[in-house]
């Protein structure tokens, strides 16, 4: 048995908006367990190619430049992660909406995505972990049980988004604006080469339209603890 098969691995996969990132926060933060945001490391390459000078689409620059970049993730004393670009601590630095953008374009890439697919795979053998993104079932963690697909049709994940945007301050941006940016978005991360987002055979499909966290969260737990009665 290896390290990764020794520790609780759960993988959730789904497109921009879903509400990945706060379901597996809650998930890990009741089990007392670690979260691995992977969308924070392809921000944080696409931070790495913005500084670079490079275009995220290109990808003979991205080939060029990814070898050069030292991402690495800490969690403090609290558990909270931190991204770092080449020992600078860029958290807070990674909610843009040109890094997220970047970051699915940075994702087209196959040395990018084995890059950081190697990252995860080893927060996994270190850490019991919840880990949200887009090819965590079928790429980083295929050999865990604990496999599940989140999604929301693209008006509820585009509401969600212009609701979070306001709380932060406002936007300049429609309603409209954002469904269209995630509309793109998901044809960029389902229709790639490498590693498009899908749904694992063995995944459990879970739709979050008009539930909220609570709801989801209670459904996830008794999913988990479903999958660990088998």
């Amino acid at each position: 048995m290896d390290n990764r098969e020794q520790h609780l691995n759960i993988a959730i996969d789904g497109p921009a908006g879903a509400g990945k990132s706060t379901i597996a926060r809650a998930i890990a933060e009741t089990l007392g367990i670690r979260y691995l945001d992977t969308g924070a490391m392809y921000r944080a390459m696409a931070l790495h190619a913005e500084r670079c000078g490079v275009d995220p689409g290109d990808a003979a620059g991205m080939a060029r430049i990814v070898n050069g970049a030292d991402i690495a993730v800490r969690y403090d004393g609290s558990g909270a992660q931190h991204v770092l670009l080449s020992g600078e601590d860029v958290t807070g630095l990674l909610r843009s909406g040109s890094l997220s953008m970047g970051a699915s374009m940075v994702g087209l890439h196959p040395p990018v995505r084995q890059k950081l697919a190697e990252l995860q795979r080893q927060v996994g053998r270190e850490y019991d972990v919840v880990m949200d993104g887009r090819d965590i079932t079928t790429n980083v963690l295929p050999d865990t049980p604990y496999k599940f697909y989140m999604t929301a049709s693209v008006q509820e994940r585009a509401k969600r988004r212009y609701g979070e945007l306001m709380q932060r301050g406002g936007t300049d941006k429609t309603l409209e604006q954002i469904e269209r940016e995630i509309a793109a978005r998901d044809k960029n991360d389902m229709e790639r080469a490498y590693m498009p987002l899908r749904i694992a055979e063995d995944a459990v499909v879970v739709d979050t339209t008009g539930m909220d966290i609570a709801a989801v969260t209670e459904r996830m737990l008794c999913l988990i603890h479903e999958k660990a009665q088998r």
